[in-house]
């Protein structure tokens, strides 16, 4: 039975790989100590997704493992050696925000997480394919240099210009302000670059825009359209930050982000870097996905808008998907924008009301 090791496993992405690799027959240990409630609070711990994941399969193993523990996870990469034939490495501080109020527990988490990751993996795993989550974030602010044109409810490039298909991987990484998020996915990404070009390894970094889905515990700082549809639903205020609510970002389903995994993993190339995203198949402004909450919500959304913008954001991001469909052409994203919305909602909303019910029980 091939072997194969998650990192990040009780999270969106970490999750959905954990049920697709076990159910294709793979031997699956999860790395998840539950950081995420560190960062954001209870609400976004990922402990009912592991034991969730537990119950659904007997055969999965969720470990307690710190990535930055680089004795621990030497260990637990020798334990199981040659039988490793994949690793998907979606452990993160995944917030532009939150990186501000703690910069050495994000750089550690995020950058020397992974390069203890990448040597274990050199020492006991050589031949495996190595996932990584990366993130738009390492090209900064560049986008925001490009000639972008108002609409009524979004920014967009003019359709001759050689990114309008969507920003590929020819945008430089400098000179450009990151966020301190973004350089310490950066540095991750060059490091999984460099261990696949220098010691000949199968790795690839996917360059994610805004990764969702059904299963995203979206908060304040993190996982923006579940957060969005979240307040919607339980009526509480939204705060958009700057550019008139006009900015976009393209979405990608957690499902399809690993389709696009699982076919990298049948044919990994050493040092790959794909942009992943909706793309031109599933994006939208701010002003349109609050629009589109409100619609499948059947209610209003309290929100205001900030003339501040988060330091280092993006005015426009949607993912060339044309490279990664040109080397993976059975690859293409099935769900759009707004069938991703109608999935979180369906999912979500009466465990939302039932939760926003006891919290105001337990005020009275």
């Amino acid at each position: 039975m091939p072997f194969a090791i998650v990192t990040g496993s009780g999270g969106l992405i970490g999750s959905e790989a954990v049920a697709r690799f076990v159910e294709a027959g793979f031997d699956v240990v999860g790395l998840d100590n539950n950081m995420r409630a560190r960062f954001f609070g209870e609400q976004a711990s990922t402990a009912d997704t592991t034991a969730r994941l537990r119950r659904q399969y007997p055969e999965f193993r969720a470990v307690n493992v710190d990535i930055r523990d680089a004795d621990r996870v030497m260990r637990l990469f020798s334990r199981h050696g040659g039988a490793i034939e994949l690793i998907v490495h979606t452990a993160a501080q995944p917030s532009h925000d939150w990186a501000a109020s703690d910069p050495q527990v994000d750089f550690s988490v995020n950058a020397n997480g992974t390069l203890n990751l990448l040597e274990a993996a050199r020492r006991h795993a050589p031949d495996a394919p190595f996932v990584f989550c990366s993130t738009n974030k390492v090209y900064g602010d560049r986008p925001n240099q490009l000639p972008l044109f108002e609409t009524e409810k979004r920014l967009e490039l003019p359709e001759g210009h050689r990114y309008h298909a969507g920003i590929d991987t020819t945008m430089s990484i400098d000179a450009s302000t990151h966020s301190l998020f973004g350089v310490s996915k950066a540095a991750a990404d060059l490091m999984v670059q460099e261990y696949g070009r220098y010691f000949h390894m199968p790795t690839a970094c996917f360059r994610g825009g805004c990764l969702t889905g059904p299963n995203h515990a979206g908060v304040l700082l993190h996982g923006f359209l579940s957060y969005l549809m979240r307040c919607t639903v339980v009526g509480e205020p939204y705060t958009v930050l700057g550019y008139a609510g006009k900015q976009v970002r393209d979405n990608i389903h957690s499902a399809d982000l690993i389709d696009a995994f699982v076919a990298y993993q049948r044919e990994p190339r050493a040092g790959a870097v794909y942009n992943i995203g909706g793309g031109r198949h599933s994006n939208c402004s701010m002003l349109e996905a609050i629009e589109l909450c409100q619609q499948i919500a059947g209610r209003e959304l309290t929100w205001a808008l900030s003339d501040a913008n988060r330091i280092g954001d993006h005015r426009w991001w949607i993912s060339d998907l044309r490279p990664f469909e040109s080397d993976y052409p059975e690859w293409r994203p099935r769900h759009g924008i707004e069938e991703i919305l109608r999935e979180i909602h369906e999912h979500n909303a009466e465990r939302w009301m039932a939760k926003r019910g006891r919290s105001m029980s337990g005020r009275a």
